[in-house]
């Protein structure tokens, strides 16, 4: 990347050293186009951009704009359980229900006893499907949502935990429409981004395809390696390459993987794997978790803050091998997937992406790239980032 990158956006006094992590990473760690923003209190503090839009853009051509959004992957899991957090805050969901109480036809294969919150901190055992969808039919809810119905569980539901990396969004999607009456994509635009002002989407509407840039891979090696350690020398790709582990039948549930950058594809609503959005989006969607907004508005109450952040899911974790955290449905704080103190949830995205909120210190933060990596949970721009976050907060705290 060009060193002469020019960063463009607003730090408030204090979130200098967020700006200077930034830029470093455009011309250390190969960024092409990326963003970051983050919320104290419910105010914006930290706002910057830079690079090419499109990934395989030139500088100059196709600028990363204030409203530039990208795929986010993984970290569309947050937005997809706070979506089933406030029916169960607004009394529609019982989060001790059987999913059967809600969907009868999930009730087969020995999954007569998985409750709402095994969905959500990854404890219900169906990771995987036995027959891979393809991304069209991963892209129709019914047929997405009869075949995990049908799927064995893989271990007892509720007694081990594993990352649902797919599946996760067959099962939380169609929840929410069953409870909400609506589709995943339309509850989240009109209960979740609308009232909190975030430029999120899970369903990318034709008038916004025009703000959506261009994702890809780095080549391998371009950069150094980052992300879940599973054992000394070995990453969560070493599991990966076995066609038989439980890791790659996780991430192989859609087959062949969709193409990121088709409309058909950003159209489609995937909770668990195609979110677009801006950092600013997702940084104001986990401040309005947090509390109040600049504006007044809040999503969670401090009950379901207090339910979201509870941990339910712990140890080893079956799929990605390392111990992982989960409360219901967030990634908690740990060694193999660090957030910004030990009192953060959040999610990352496969590749980049990372979005957080943290009680402790009222900060919110998201990060968001069209540069994709091999790293899972802990790519290491995000992770400078985060470093030079905490340096920024420590005098206030």
């Amino acid at each position: 990347m060009d060193a002469n990158v020019i960063v463009h956006g607003t730090v408030a006094e204090g979130f200098e050293a967020v700006r200077e992590a930034f830029a470093a990473n455009f011309t250390r760690l190969g960024e092409r186009g990326a963003a970051v923003a983050v919320y104290r209190d419910g105010h914006r503090v930290v706002d910057l951009w830079a690079g090419a839009k499109d990934v395989d853009g030139s500088a100059g051509t196709a600028p990363w704009e204030r409203g530039t959004a990208q795929i986010v992957r993984s970290a569309t899991k947050g937005v997809a359980a706070a979506a089933l957090l406030l029916l169960h805050q607004r009394g529609e969901l019982d989060l001790d229900a059987p999913v059967g109480a809600y969907w009868p036809a999930y009730k087969s294969a020995g999954k007569e006893h998985t409750l709402v919150r095994h969905l959500l901190s990854h404890r219900a055992g169906v990771p995987v499907l036995d027959r891979p969808l393809t991304p069209e039919q991963a892209a129709d809810p019914d047929v997405s949502a009869a075949y995990v119905a049908l799927q064995a569980p893989v271990w007892e539901p509720g007694s081990a935990h594993g990352y649902h990396a797919h599946t996760y969004g067959f099962l939380t999607g169609e929840l929410i429409r069953r409870v909400s009456g609506r589709p995943v994509g339309e509850f989240i635009a009109e209960e979740i981004a609308a009232p909190a002002g975030a430029d999120l989407w899970v369903g990318l509407p034709d008038s916004e395809r025009h703000r959506a840039g261009r994702v890809g891979q780095l080549p391998v090696g371009e950069t150094p390696e980052g992300g879940l350690r599973l054992r000394p020398k070995q990453s969560v790709a070493a599991a990966y390459a076995d066609p038989g582990s439980l890791t790659r039948r996780a991430f192989a549930a859609i087959t062949p993987a969709p193409d990121e950058n088709s409309p058909a594809l950003r159209a489609a609503a995937l909770p668990a794997s195609n979110g677009i959005a801006t950092a600013d989006g997702l940084a104001r969607f986990y401040a309005a978790l947090l509390g109040e907004l600049d504006d007044g508005t809040r999503l969670f109450t401090p009950e379901t803050l207090r339910l979201a952040t509870a941990e339910h899911s712990s140890d080893p974790d079956r799929v990605l091998i390392a111990p992982t955290r989960f409360g219901l449905g967030y990634m908690l704080h740990s060694p193999a997937s660090p957030l910004l103190t030990p009192s953060s949830f959040g999610h990352p995205g496969r590749g980049g992406a990372l979005a957080l909120a943290d009680p402790a210190s009222a900060t919110s933060f998201a990060y968001v790239t069209n540069a994709f990596r091999t790293s899972v949970t802990s790519d290491p721009r995000p992770q400078a980032l985060l470093r030079a976050l905490r340096d920024s907060l420590t005098p206030a705290a």
